[in-house]
């Protein structure tokens, strides 16, 4: 196999089965029969591993790696599956840290032509058990497993994991989960299962209580996060880390209880080392120090308020690239904008991307300083040649514009 052959594969994995990410809520296929037949045709691997079960609107992909970060310290052989990817489509499935081998990649796609016709995966169920059988076939301890999109009907979920998390609960995709934090609430307690301890780092009561009577029906006990206390710190740098690390830290008393043997030391030294055990990116990411340059993922309303608050921190004058899909509410993140800034609106690549001419009156009514550039090269490149010294620079908005940012810009940073 070449690299070609692979990046070939990959390209045709993108333009057969319908994705999320590109194609939006037309590809979202909700329920767990086509991943059960998914699973039954290639020998139910997920039954073959351990399991640890992450869901939540924001953080999710913080928390899995942090703990993730701190198994490994404690001598664990950790799968990890993560989503979206942000450069290469082999980020989504990591073991210890490493990319899924792109070989084992190119040789699992050319399996889908082989599947029988009545099953058509979307792209994420597919990713789903090609993730499964690689963790079954690298022999891991434990896999750590991200929900996709919601919980309930989420390919992910049939897995009988030994814990479950949901971080928080925020308005997100409010065309496929429910128009209230309430109903999304429902939908992300539907991973817990019987008898399976599930823990709740939702701050609000009303999430709680919801999270709360479906673990109290499925005889499940639950773990309030929020109660939890620690001065600990994380190598990922965002303020909302804080959070996460609560989730964190009850998931990795829950599994001291299954008798995992986690050290205090691992503990701490794998939340300080969560870039060089996984490498994570993206959430809070600093690429460089001259200019200051950050980028964050931080996509819904409630994700970009704690990016912003964060940004609001830092005094100097700030040079902020910034893009967005189709269904963004503009409105909603223009109000909550930090000030003493310059913008960059960009439009990201793809058929979701929506390029911001098509919300330029609202950026007028705003009165902000801003230009607009059709591609995240572009943007990221002005801003660079005005910013000042000792001013900064972030990109953000979306998951395609910090993932344009690092492929065109961290090979040659690294």
């Amino acid at each position: 196999m070449t690299s070609r052959d692979y990046n070939e594969a990959v390209e045709w994995l993108f333009a057969q089965a319908p994705n999320y990410q590109r194609d939006g809520a037309s590809a979202y296929k909700p329920g767990l029969g086509n991943i059960t037949k998914l699973c039954d045709f290639f020998g139910n691997p997920q039954d073959k591993i351990k399991t640890i079960h992450i869901g939540g609107t924001n953080g999710k992909g913080s928390t899995s790696n942090m703990l993730a970060s701190i198994l490994q310290e404690s001598g664990y052989r950790i799968g990890l599956y993560n989503s979206p990817h942000l450069v290469d489509f082999t980020e989504r499935i990591k073991v210890n840290g490493e990319n899924c081998d792109q070989e084992f990649v190119y040789n699992f796609i050319l399996k889908l032509k082989e599947l029988p016709s009545e099953i058509q995966p979307s792209f994420f169920e597919f990713t789903t058990i090609m993730a499964f059988e690689y963790f079954h076939l690298q022999n891991v301890d434990y896999a750590i497993i991200e929900v996709g999109l919601g919980g309930r009907l989420d390919s992910t979920n049939i897995i009988q994991p030994l814990v479950s998390a949901i971080t928080n609960v925020q308005l997100d995709h409010q065309d496929l989960l429910g128009e209230t934090i309430e109903e999304i609430a429902a939908e992300k307690a539907g991973i817990i299962k019987e008898n399976i301890p599930v823990i709740s780092g939702d701050e609000k009561d009303s999430v709680k209580e919801i999270i709360l009577k479906k673990a109290t029906e499925w005889k499940s006990k639950f773990i309030d996060a929020t109660l939890i206390n620690s001065s600990l710190e994380s190598d990922l740098k965002g303020k909302y880390q804080k959070k996460n690390i609560r989730v964190v830290l009850a998931l990795v008393d829950e599994l001291r209880k299954q008798d995992l043997k986690i050290t205090d030391e691992n503990v701490s030294v794998g939340l300080l080392n969560v870039y060089k055990n996984t490498h994570f990116l993206g959430r809070w990411f600093e690429f460089s120090q001259k200019p200051l340059t950050i980028c964050d993922t931080g996509h819904n309303k409630d994700g970009l308020e704690e990016v912003f608050n964060q940004l609001n921190d830092y005094p100097q004058h700030k040079h902020i690239v910034l893009g967005f899909v189709n269904d963004k509410k503009i409105d909603e993140v223009l109000d909550i904008l930090p000030k003493n800034a310059d913008y960059y609106f960009v439009k990201p690549a793809g058929i979701r991307g929506r390029n911001p001419e098509t919300y330029e009156e609202l950026l007028k009514k705003s009165e902000i300083s801003y230009q607009i550039f059709q591609k995240v090269q572009d943007g990221y490149l002005s801003a660079k040649r005005q910013s000042k010294a000792g001013e900064m620079i972030f990109v953000g908005g979306s998951n395609f514009v910090v993932g344009e940012f690092l492929e065109k810009n961290l090979r040659r940073y690294l």
